[in-house]
């Protein structure tokens, strides 16, 4: 290289980092060390070197944040780990309850009470986004999506100043953290949109959702986006002179995650006990109404990490963290009626109809009140002067009744021994707080059931919404869930709003969802309580829907997250005759993709074999071992067949072991096992 290329080469290498040191100073340390006249200057001229010499271009240059060009569409990005979401709770009494049950939980694996402690975070009301970086340097960021996919949102993350597209050190990090916007840009944002005649944006929150799905990353750039980090998903360090120690607290990752040039919220505290949770908690309510960004709680999470990991995760969350949420905000309305909701299960909900009122940035005209018992519980009557709250589901609860607001002409309101969407009588079922329709076939509960099968969560069939499917039931176009699949051309031509155009979209919806995922088709189904997070725990285990159908209770039950109830269910449905030839019809339209689980792990001497335990381990509980091996790709069962690759012996084991021996099944002892698996 000519020696003046040279010299241009290390004049933009120290730009950048100059650059880069001031722009973290500002906007992470909040601690500016020169004017912005001079780091404009910096960047003009760094922006003018990269025009005149492209061949030293960048991607993680500080001048591309400003926006490149517009995308097509978001890539689907599958992440190297879950994505989950914490529990919610709401009250002093939850968390004494759920602090019991951590101890105890850390009790079975060998921990005292003593060994858990906390980390107390705040909870910023922003969006999820996860960061990967490949030797310190930023290649991709992308939404939580469902947990297992997002979308990828890379280029409208890098115009956020606070996040860094270059690291101090040469590591390789998935990072995860909170895109948020001042409630200042909001405010400036709206003024802007008022003046044009535009709708204003509710919140900070949604801003932020809609700037990062912006296909045009010089539109999210405008809205000066910002950030914090607070975990590490996957860590990895190459450069072994950086004397970077990979942390065992969340305490020491939050510390990391700064040493790395990432933006932390600083009011993290350790809490050794309840008290000590309950007082960071309080502290923050009074303040959290003073801060630039929202906050709507406190994330509690066990410390230690080794600890996090024995406690692992069930169907739906971390068992050793939690989201301690600030009471919601409040509002008063008017119930003026109650009526019963029937869902695609037969499950009649009651649902309060409100005087139309606006609560927590949008206006809601409706409120779940649950069942009979939270009716009694809270005496609501139609014509009731009632408190509603929105407390992270999208319908509010009705909190309290104003009964110093009764004028005497509130009428109570019972459940019917006879409902008409049900076709028939309804009934409270034994040991359960929930009503039923007792004939499961009526007319309402299958059109339920058909708005679930076309919906996002399962078949995703566009253009079939709710009206549609009610048009083609009401016009005897389609009888059953798979008639879909047989539509032609002139049985919709000529419905209202379906010409030439519109068919020819549907159909190809239709066609494009005759490949579906197994949690897809499982959800589809509309199974009692099989929904996303179960439908995924089985497909994981099972992988296959032939597998499955078949599978006895005893093997469903053995899935990790998954509880009696549930398998009892799965089982009795795939039992009865209707639903046998159910799917046997769907099969034979659809081609149910194969699954593959995304694991953080994988093994070739466990993945995909079946393994049965029998006996006591010395060095680890059933469950972990359990879930050491659907981790790595194996399954678990508790039936020894011709079928099983492996029985792990411990202490004292059962007839399982003669089984083994009879059907000449390969027996492991635990110190094999754990070679096995380490």
């Amino acid at each position: 290289m000519p020696e003046g290329l040279k010299v241009v080469k290390e004049r933009i290498k120290k730009l950048r980092e100059t650059v880069d040191e001031y722009r973290y100073r500002y906007h992470v340390k909040n601690d500016p060390e020169v004017t912005d006249i001079i780091y404009g200057s910096l960047m003009d001229e760094l922006r003018s070197l990269e025009e005149q010499y492209p061949q030293f271009c960048s991607p993680n240059s500080p001048t591309q944040r400003i926006g490149g060009q517009a995308l097509d569409e978001f890539v689907k990005v599958p992440h190297t780990k879950r994505q989950w979401s914490f529990d919610d709770l709401f009250d002093h009494e939850g968390l004494v309850k759920w602090d019991e049950k951590v101890k105890r939980f850390a009790g079975k694996q060998g921990f005292s009470a003593k060994d858990v402690t906390y980390c107390c975070e705040i909870k910023i009301d922003g969006v999820k986004i996860i960061l990967t970086y490949e030797k310190g340097e930023f290649v991709r960021a992308s939404t939580r999506g469902d947990g297992r996919v997002g979308e990828d949102i890379t280029e409208n993350v890098r115009t956020i100043q606070s996040v860094p597209l270059v690291l101090p050190y040469a590591v390789d990090i998935v990072v995860v953290g909170e895109a948020w916007l001042p409630e200042s840009e909001l405010d400036r944002i709206n003024k802007g949109r008022k003046k044009r005649g535009e709708v204003l944006y509710a919140n900070t929150r949604n801003v932020t959702a809609g700037s990062l799905r912006q296909l045009d990353s010089k539109i999210t750039a405008g809205r000066k986006l910002d950030s914090f980090v607070y975990d590490i998903d996957n860590l990895r360090i190459k450069d072994q002179g950086s004397r970077i120690m990979k942390p065992v607290t969340q305490i020491e990752e939050l510390e990391l995650l700064k040493k790395l040039g990432f933006k932390v919220q600083n009011s993290f505290k350790a809490c050794r006990s309840v008290d000590d949770i309950e007082s960071f908690y309080k502290s923050w309510i009074k303040k959290r109404t003073k801060q630039i960004y929202g906050i709507d709680g406190v994330v509690i999470k066990v410390d230690r990490l080794d600890i996090q990991e024995k406690l692992g995760y069930t169907g739906k969350s971390p068992r050793f963290g939690v989201a301690y949420k600030f009471p919601a905000e409040q509002v008063t309305t008017v119930v003026e009626d109650i009526v019963l909701q029937v869902g695609r299960t037969g499950i009649v909900t009651p649902v309060a109809h409100l005087r139309p009122v606006l609560v927590a940035g949008s206006v809601v005209s409706r409120a779940t009140l649950h069942n009979e018992d939270e009716i009694e519980r809270l005496d609501v009557r139609i014509g009731d002067t009632v408190v509603i709250q929105k407390a992270g589901d999208v319908i509010p609860d009705i909190v309290l009744v104003l009964t110093q607001m009764r004028t005497g002409k509130e009428k109570r309101f019972c459940f019917p021994d006879y409902v008409e969407d049900c076709e028939g009588p309804i009934e409270r079922i034994a040991g359960e707080v929930a009503h039923r329709c007792v004939n499961k076939n009526s007319f309402m509960q299958k059109k339920r059931r058909f708005h679930y099968f076309v919906s996002k969560k399962a078949f995703n069939i566009d253009g079939m919404g709710p009206k549609v499917i009610d048009a083609f039931l009401d016009n005897g176009i389609i009888a059953n869930i798979d008639d879909i699949f047989t539509l032609k051309k002139g049985d919709v031509l000529g419905l209202p709003r379906f010409a030439e155009k519109s068919v020819d979209n549907l159909l190809g919806s239709i066609e494009n969802a005759k490949e579906v995922t197994l949690p897809r088709f499982l959800i589809g189904l509309s199974i009692d309580h099989v929904g996303e997070e179960t439908a995924v725990l089985f497909a994981d285990t099972f992988g296959d829907i032939g597998v499955l159908r078949e599978a006895a209770l005893e093997e469903l039950e053995c899935v990790y997250g998954i509880g009696e109830v549930v398998a009892k269910s799965l089982y009795d449905w795939f039992r009865v005759p209707a639903n046998k030839r159910l799917v046997d019809r769907l099969l034979k339209y659809v081609k149910i993709q194969q699954h593959k689980a995304i694991r953080t792990d994988q093994n070739n001497s466990i993945s995909g074999k079946t393994f049965v335990l029998t006996g006591t381990m010395e060095s680890l509980g059933r469950s972990e071992a359990k879930q050491k091996i659907q981790k790595m790709g194996g399954k678990v069962s508790s039936i020894v067949s011709s079928k099983t690759d492996f029985i792990v012996a411990g202490k004292k084991p059962g007839s399982k072991y003669d089984k083994a021996l009879e059907l000449g099944v390969k027996i492991l002892d635990e110190k094999e096992f754990l070679q096995m698996i380490k």
